[in-house]
């Protein structure tokens, strides 16, 4: 109430000055038309943004499982904490005192990534004719855009480069049956392969979600009868809770590796590769927003062409961050 207040004495008090100052030229009317669009288009931005930070929620995906860390976001970089070594626990221990050792902590600084919408124009011609609010309508549609954007590069770069066991990396091969494609289907026993890796690493085993590609669904849904009715049964996004020590999402722009190297192909390479299912661990996970901007000019603003033009800004970052890697499994290739 007290923001909503200090805004409405700061109109009167624009609007107050620039009435005196246009009465000695007779203009009083333009003169408050043009207070009242010098302070509203801040305002707008203000509440544009704030409903852009609002929208990154990723509320009943994948995304949603992963802390948000704005505590550790300063001039749109992101100061990772890295720990320092873990005590040694000593078993029936007659030696006193006991040892004291210093924990020598450390930090990473990560840029966050910056996503930029192409400008958008919505002509008053437009807005004549519609029966509905376009320029509104625009926004709402960058901003669920760049959701979007920001969950696919993010799930991008939580997929490992390529196969390393001794980083916690793992790439493996899908080895069911010929879909009739030349691709090999998914099965359960390569879900149990996979969590038998993890579980040989130490991973914990709290925390591991999974998203499936539209393949590998199919696959699980033909193969698994559980599968089956725990999809059909799905709520807010989660397929299962518990699936071979998996939470398990389902998502279509998981990335794709090289058919040759198994290695990940670029962010929106042209290169067809093989789809993959991703494994990460949200105890290792962090996702954050900067800064917030919105780029507007009104028509009014623009007597040539009479345009609307909206656009978005967004610094954002979803990384993987400790020891609890990640993995891929990827759609095997029969060799017949």
């Amino acid at each position: 109430m007290k923001n909503i207040s200090k805004f409405l004495l700061a109109i009167v008090a624009i609007l107050s000055i620039t009435c005196i100052g246009q009465a000695f030229t007779g203009s009083a009317s333009e003169g408050i038309a043009m207070a009242v669009t010098t302070v509203a288009l801040p305002v707008k931005n203000q509440l544009a943004e704030k409903e852009m930070i609002k929208q990154l929620r990723y509320e009943h995906t994948w995304a949603s499982e992963i802390r948000s860390k704005q505590s550790w976001v300063n001039n749109d970089t992101i100061k990772i904490p890295k720990r320092g070594a873990a005590p040694a626990v000593l078993i029936n221990n007659t030696n006193y005192p006991i040892i004291k050792n210093e924990r020598d902590d450390s930090h990473v600084v990560v840029a966050l990534n910056k996503f930029d919408t192409e400008n958008t124009i919505v002509t008053e011609d437009e807005l004549y004719a519609l029966p509905y609010e376009k320029v509104n309508d625009v926004q709402m549609q960058h901003r669920e855009t760049l959701e979007d954007e920001t969950m696919e590069y993010g799930l991008w770069g939580l997929a490992p480069q390529e196969n390393d066991e001794a980083e916690n990396q793992f790439v493996l091969e899908s080895t069911g049956e010929n879909d009739g494609t030349g691709r090999l289907k998914l099965t359960t026993k390569d879900l149990r392969t996979l969590q038998a890796k993890m579980n040989k690493a130490g991973i914990n085993k709290k925390g591991r979600i999974l998203i499936l590609c539209d393949d590998h669904v199919s696959d699980l849904l033909e193969e698994d009868r559980k599968f089956y009715t725990q999809y059909h049964n799905q709520s807010e996004g989660v397929i299962s809770s518990k699936y071979y020590g998996f939470k398990i999402y389902e998502d279509s722009t998981t990335p794709e590796y090289d058919d040759t190297t198994l290695e990940k192909l670029p962010y929106g390479s042209a290169t067809v590769g093989r789809k993959s299912s991703v494994v990460f661990h949200k105890g290792s996970t962090a996702k954050a927003v900067g800064t917030v901007k919105r780029f507007a000019r009104s028509a009014s603003e623009d007597p040539e062409n009479r345009e609307n033009t909206i656009g978005f800004r967004v610094w954002h970052i979803i990384v993987a961050y400790g020891i609890e890697g990640s993995a891929a499994i990827i759609s095997g290739k029969s060799q017949d």
